[in-house]
């Protein structure tokens, strides 16, 4: 089970968004654990820890040991730790919070908690960018928290720079939804303002956050949950107050903090439900199966606006650039899977690409599906074998070719022709995105079945509704399929 099952379950289970730090920090152990005991400091904690999991087990979704604290513990520590994790029960998943920042011991580190020790999430720290965060993605079924957000009046400076209207902060937020899956990334927030927590969302609707510095004093946690929970009432973790586990009465503060939230939970579900059912063109009942898949092609820049001109001689408002994906492996991945959802259900022998752009990706579901990949070249070279068709094959095979966007169907036209030339049969054309306005019609009448992962009026639509563009550029990117159709 991946962590974001088991996070999902853990929610439903005890219906609560809450987690439980678990830190060997005496500052805050509860009186009846500091005084009166002849037992070892170490012994003490480790009752005390297993006391907060026995008193909230039944009320939160998550548990967040903190690294550092256990480390500062020396060898007993560590020690300490190991046994605290095999005590928290197995179906609530754990997130280690260590705030990993070194690139050198990223490897070493991840296998150290993901294959040893089993925990199911790590928090780590954005400055080392994406090289950072790629040993522990690897490990599919865990998660990572990307810290983008402190409390820390002392790191306004940073997080606000280089103006409030830009802030550093935010571009965290952009740049980290582009290294990996909403299932595998998600977003740590230390704030206690709830614009901070509006802002973070706006960008990254799909992302779950995960809500530190919050404090059992402050008055604005409605608003905070309001602004953090998606449309769902979805996608927010939230940390109890740390003076929580100071108390003897652990149990009832976390069910009252438990309850209060769930009652702000409906209310927000509620508001969206009402709201949401006079917006035109927005049905939040049904969600295209490539919607992370979608958000994630135009957190990485792939949706261009401006006057573009394709290759086709046309001129769009937008421009789709693809390439981008064969630079973030895991987006790439999704894009051969999404294509392979398809090629795996067509009869063919070969694979073929369409130079250039679509050569990677043919390469890729060659290796998937384990299917021989030929290509036909772009031009024929005037020196070397001056072959038409690079690879082997024999006539009267049948292959079916791959190709990354459909405007015209020129292209994939031409280079289908170079094929069938050859002596192969053609009657099927792969292709992510399909600019629609009957080119598929066009294919037909010439002998060619064509599929495509998505259309443009799909990727719109879904960004629309997931705010991710706004009025005008929905008209913008409407308008010129619509004047195709």
């Amino acid at each position: 089970m991946n962590f974001a099952d088991k996070l999902n379950q853990a929610i439903a289970a005890n219906d609560s968004l809450l987690i439980v730090g678990l830190d060997p920090n005496p500052e805050m152990m509860s009186p009846e654990y500091i005084q009166g005991n002849q037992d070892s400091l170490i012994n003490r904690i480790e009752a005390w820890l297993l006391w907060i999991i026995k008193a909230t087990s039944n009320n939160v979704c998550a548990y967040k040991p903190t690294l550092g604290f256990y480390q500062a513990l020396g060898i007993e520590g560590l020690q300490l730790l190991e046994r605290i994790l095999v005590a928290i029960p197995k179906s609530i998943p754990i997130i280690l919070d260590a705030k990993h920042s070194d690139l050198n011991t990223s490897t070493v580190f991840a296998k150290t908690i993901f294959a040893q020790w089993q925990v199911d999430a790590v928090t780590l720290t954005p400055y080392a960018g994406q090289d950072h965060a790629a040993p522990f993605l690897v490990y599919s079924n865990k998660a990572v928290f990307i810290l983008s957000h402190t409390s820390n009046p002392q790191a306004e400076a940073l997080q606000q720079y280089p103006n409030p209207e830009q802030p550093f902060y935010l571009e965290v937020v952009k740049q980290a939804q582009s290294w990996a899956t909403p299932e595998q990334l998600y977003l740590e927030v230390g704030t206690t303002n709830p614009e901070v927590l509006d802002k973070i969302r706006a960008i990254a609707p799909e992302r779950t956050i995960l809500l530190r510095s919050l404090w059992s004093n402050k008055s604005n946690l409605e608003s905070l949950v309001n602004v953090g929970l998606n449309s769902n009432g979805e996608g927010l973790l939230i940390s109890i107050p740390q003076d929580f586990l100071s108390t003897s009465n652990l149990a009832t503060e976390v069910a009252s903090l438990n309850q209060k939230i769930n009652i702000y939970r409906k209310s927000r579900i509620q508001q969206s439900s009402s709201c949401e059912l006079w917006i035109p063109n927005v049905c939040l009942l049904t969600q295209h199966p490539y919607q992370d898949l979608v958000l994630q092609l135009f957190d990485i820049g792939c949706l261009l606006f401006g006057e573009y001109v394709q290759a086709s001689g046309a001129t769009f408002s937008y421009y789709i650039d693809l390439r981008k994906i064969i630079s973030n492996p895991q987006i790439f991945n999704q894009v051969l899977n999404a294509y392979g959802d398809i090629v795996q259900h067509l009869d063919f022998d070969r694979i073929a690409g369409i130079p250039y752009g679509a050569l990677p990706t043919a390469t890729g579901l060659a290796l998937n599906l384990q299917r021989p990949m030929i290509f036909p070249r772009k031009e024929v070279k005037a020196h070397g074998t001056r072959r038409l068709i690079e690879g082997s094959f024999n006539p009267g095979e049948k292959v079916v070719v791959i190709d990354d966007i459909l405007i015209s169907g020129k292209s994939v036209m031409e280079g289908a022709d170079k094929l069938k030339s050859a002596g192969l049969k053609i009657e099927d054309i792969v292709v992510f995105i399909d600019h629609e306005g009957g080119v598929k019609d066009r294919l037909a009448d010439n002998g060619y079945r064509a599929h495509s992962v998505l259309s443009i009026s799909e990727i719109t639509k879904t960004l629309y509704e997931s705010s991710r563009i706004n009025q005008m550029q929905y008209d913008s990117l409407t308008a010129n399929y619509e004047k195709n159709i």
